[in-house]
């Protein structure tokens, strides 16, 4: 549930507006099965308005209260001792020293269903986790809502904005939504909340305003195969330096790098990873988009399109509680498809295209791609803006508002 509210001299409005997310059945699941459950994912991304929600009885401790965070810091074990039970316990990569005395606890209960943890760090999270609850929980990631969630509460409650070029601007973070904020102050206090509070604590950075550089850089080459050296380059900066940022905006859910596939189909394939946003409406800000007759007439509309649809695929399979297993193909001629789907031994490439109106040449990477791979290539789609849906030469034509029905193989 999230609720926002509309204040004024005369009047006071409130607005319940309930969307629910696909991932609350997979976290019930795993919440039954584990003694701790860990939900990672960006902030503002719904982690904490989704887990009070669906464990109301659980006590609840936020680390980002400086007083709740003196507490746990000065005394874990008594601190644990609290909740005999089991808690809430968000933002715990604050202080991930606190899993080990969770660890302790979970082993002398011998209890499913205790702890919830949530965090927004996940190099921090990951390496806690590995040294003290391996074994203990399930780890589940919670990125910004999802098309399908937006489509399935527009059918109940109309949402203004839900078509594929508002959504470039206005992105998929709850806020925008729950209230009356425009993207581009959403956008704007995100940036500099995430600069001053993430990025100083992952880094003993020096100067924010190059940083704030390298992310405007980033989203300016979003689809792109990334090239380290070009990007230091730019900046004037290393590029161990820029290694480190790119793991620093990875590791706090700004960008995904999606990785090349290559098995068995050759040596002169790319072998570096694309770049992409976590959020289309952060890239579409950093590159200084803020309305729609602005990304009509953008150059980067076709890759903010692309980025948006292969962020809705990997939420599609972190909703299922699963990992992403999507890639991309490029050889060193330049054939390519942007997006390879891998489930058990078989490939579904995936082509996605800006235009409304079908164009045979859309299918050329899909055909290409097929024949290397003839026998693990049972399925194909062009995900486009057009209303014609249909298969065309062996392949699905579908609008990319239909992304949900593609990895047929989760139905």
């Amino acid at each position: 549930m999230y609720i926002s509210s509309y204040n004024s001299d005369i009047h006071k409005f409130w607005i319940f507006l309930f969307i629910n997310r696909v991932l609350a059945k997979e976290l019930e699941n795993a919440f039954s099965v584990y003694p701790v459950v860990t939900l990672i994912g960006p902030r503002q991304s719904g982690k904490s308005t989704l887990v009070k929600a669906l464990f109301p009885k659980l006590p609840y401790v936020n680390l980002e209260s400086p007083n709740q965070m003196a507490i746990a810091k000065a005394d874990p074990v008594a601190f644990i001792k609290q909740y005999q039970e089991g808690a809430i316990i968000d933002e715990v990569q604050n202080l991930p020293e606190l899993l080990s005395y969770i660890q302790v606890h979970v082993d002398e209960k011998k209890k499913n269903g205790l702890f919830v943890l949530t965090g927004s760090h996940q190099l921090a999270l990951h390496e806690a986790i590995a040294q003290s609850l391996a074994g203990r929980t399930a780890v589940l990631q919670l990125l910004p809502l999802s098309l399908a969630e937006l489509l399935v509460h527009q059918t109940k409650q109309p949402i203004a904005g839900v078509d594929i070029d508002s959504l470039l601007i206005k992105g998929f973070y709850p806020r925008t939504y729950e209230c009356a904020v425009e993207p581009y102050r959403f956008y704007e206090d995100y940036v500099s909340t995430y600069l001053e509070r993430d990025v100083r604590k992952l880094t003993n950075l020096k100067d924010i305003i190059l940083f704030q550089n390298f992310m405007v850089l980033c989203a300016s080459r979003i689809g792109q195969v990334i090239n380290q050296q070009s990007m230091a380059n730019d900046l004037g900066v290393s590029c161990t330096t820029i290694s480190q940022w790119l793991s620093i905006l990875e590791a706090s859910f700004v960008i995904v790098r999606l990785k090349p596939y290559f098995e068995n189909l050759g040596k002169r394939i790319i072998k570096s990873p694309k770049l992409y946003f976590v959020d289309v409406g952060l890239a579409s800000h950093l590159n200084g988009i803020e309305s729609l007759a602005e990304i009509q007439k953008s150059p980067l509309k076709g890759a903010l399109v692309e980025n948006l649809v292969v962020i809705e695929l990997f939420k599609h399979r972190y909703n299922l509680g699963k990992s992403p297993n999507l890639y991309f193909f490029r050889d060193s001629h330049q054939n390519e498809v942007d997006l390879i789907y891998k489930h058990a031994d078989q490939l579904t490439p995936i082509e996605i295209k800006n235009g409304q109106t079908f164009n045979p040449r859309f299918l050329k990477g899909l055909h290409y791609f097929r024949a290397l791979a003839p026998n693990r290539v049972k399925n194909g789609y062009l995900l486009y803006k057009g209303d014609v849906q249909q298969q065309v030469q062996g392949f699905y034509l579908l609008n990319m508002m239909n992304l949900d029905s593609v990895l047929s193989a989760d139905k």
